[in-house]
């Protein structure tokens, strides 16, 4: 028997799951605790996995019937001045999987709720996602003498409440919340879950020169983080005394309380020697994402549950130049030309790292909703998109996709955010996005959407969406659909195959394959591939017209 549960519990398998292979069996046991730590198998963990592909998420094996393109907002072509050179846009035309590959490996996806889902009851369901199943997270990890990251950010499990107005948390973590927008459509509200982000810069990006902790010197930083990270010569920050700080950043000659930053070739405080580089982050920053329910207030709005679903943590450990960058990426591309299959290396209770200097773990339900630890096999399927795709940078989404400067500091709010488009495009995203792939998922199967801004010959209505009042109203389910999808997830918690997929389906996407072929399966046409950036132009209203 090849398993050690913590915190007391059976070393031995039942005979029922002796016979299993060792993905089954851990899922077997995963059912039966609610330990912190998770089960582990025996030996190489990748050599226990189920799907040594599952760094490829299960929206790649979607139909495009040589029309309709959810490929092209993660494979893109390089984009001059960044370190993501990967280019992966030849991914939108054709499914080019390793012999592993070829099998859809996401079997959930392929399983019909309907009886479970009519079985849990609406009141059920919404007390379920109203409990807090955080809280004790953080004490239960140090009580298992937990060696790695432990979520301890106050009330986290209260969403905005736990921050200020300007982001920051009120426990004196120095986590700040921002406000972005959604990645299209996995993070979209309609296809099954809210969810938050926060930042952290390591501890001198918030010191001053003498090394003491200062506010105004963390303000400037974080400014001048973002103006980096997306390539931007000056921008708007949370007020910034230049006399704490010993600097002049808006070029002004002299020290004020400023509102924008000029000065963003150099940080400042205790980390102004630290080396700035375009797109990427400095080492030691964090993220902090929590994934919840759709929860649902007394008016009937759709808001971030109590309950999360997942708790997830990245760090930079380690910051690379581009050239190494470069390196690693055409490293990568022999691997795969070779049929080596991804490997990374297994940090223990610290997670995975990806190669590139960050190290990614997290935190997901038990089967009776408390959290814990994720597994080898569930964590590695987060590099699928940390680690695989070319459309990041630094290997990130939301951060990228922040509100500009100092309106975009505070917790997630969808309502009153335009829908603006992408840099270098005239509609706006979702509009874009919706036209593209026909439907509003990556699989086209969320039929509220396609009722809600799609025309009867399944065109997309642009005049419809242009009277929308923002992109809460754009990409939020209706009362009656969120109870469905947070039924249908609860379904998945309560068998805790995870490895399977995690998407909140109640009946089978038809647009799915269960099995791809290279040489035959048809590619998708010059025509329907398309250049995008994941930075988004805040200064341009959208426009009903495509140039």
């Amino acid at each position: 028997m090849a398993y050690s549960l913590a915190n007391n519990s059976p070393k031995h398998s039942s005979d029922k799951t002796a016979s299993l292979p060792v993905h089954e069996e851990l899922i077997a046991q995963l059912r039966e605790t609610d330990a912190v730590i998770p089960p582990a198998p025996e030996g190489l963990p990748r050599g226990n996995m189920s799907n040594r592909e599952a760094v490829i998420p299960p929206q790649c094996y979607t139909r495009h019937d040589q029309t309709y393109n959810a490929c092209y907002v993660c494979h893109q072509a390089a984009i001059p001045g960044r370190e993501n050179v990967m280019n992966d846009d030849d991914l939108q035309a054709d499914y080019s999987f390793s012999d592993v590959g070829l099998a859809n490996h996401w079997k959930n996806l392929f399983e019909d709720r309907s009886s479970r889902v009519e079985k849990i009851t609406d009141e059920e369901i919404t007390n379920y996602v109203n409990e807090d199943n955080y809280s004790e997270l953080a004490g239960r990890l140090k009580e298992a003498e937990f060696k790695g990251w432990i979520p301890e950010l106050a009330n986290l499990q209260l969403g905005a409440e736990a921050f200020d107005e300007q982001g920051f948390a009120k426990d004196g973590s120095q986590w700040v919340a921002f406000q972005y927008k959604p990645f299209p459509s996995t993070f979209w509200p309609t296809n099954g879950a809210t969810d938050d982000v926060m930042i952290r810069l390591a501890e001198p990006f918030r010191s001053n020169q003498e090394g003491s902790p200062c506010t105004d010197t963390y303000r400037a930083n974080l400014a001048i983080v973002e103006a980096n990270l997306k390539g931007l010569s000056e921008i708007t920050c949370l007020p910034v005394d230049e006399k704490a700080v010993g600097e002049d950043l808006n070029g002004d000659g002299k020290l004020t309380t400023i509102h924008k930053v000029t000065r963003i070739n150099q940080y400042v405080g205790s980390a102004s020697k630290d080396r700035i580089e375009t797109h990427l982050y400095p080492a030691g920053t964090e993220f902090l994402h929590t994934v919840r329910y759709l929860g649902i207030d007394d008016k009937g709005q759709i808001q971030p549950s109590t309950r999360m679903k997942e708790v997830r943590y990245m760090k930079k450990w380690r910051a690379y130049s581009k050239p190494v960058y470069g390196r690693q990426y055409e490293l990568e591309g022999f691997e795969k030309e070779a049929g080596n299959l991804p490997a990374y290396m297994n940090l223990r209770e610290h997670g995975l790292d990806n190669g590139n200097g960050w190290s990614i773990s997290g935190f997901i339900e038990s089967y009776n909703g408390r959290l814990r630890a994720l597994t080898h096999e569930e964590n590695f399927s987060c590099m699928g998109c940390h680690n695989s795709i070319g459309s990041t940078i630094d290997k990130t989404f939301s951060f990228p996709r922040k509100v500009d400067g100092a309106a975009g500091w505070g917790y997630l709010d969808l309502k009153g955010m335009p829908d603006v488009p992408t840099q270098g495009e005239q509609k706006g995203e979702i509009a874009t996005y919706l036209e593209r792939v026909g439907g509003g998922s990556e699989f086209r199967h969320n039929p509220e959407m396609l009722e809600r801004w799609f025309k009867p010959d399944g065109s997309v209505d642009h005049e419809k969406i242009a009277q929308a009042k923002d992109v809460y109203e754009l990409i939020t389910p209706s009362r009656e659909r969120a109870l469905m999808l947070n039924k249908a997830y609860k379904c998945i918690v309560e068998d805790q195959d995870y490895i399977y997929g995690k998407d909140a389906t109640v009946v089978p996407p038809k647009n799915v394959f269960q099995q791809v072929d290279n040489e035959t399966t048809e590619s998708l046409p010059a025509d329907k591939q398309y250049r995008w950036n994941i930075l988004l132009d805040w200064n341009r209203p959208p426009s009903l017209s495509q140039k």
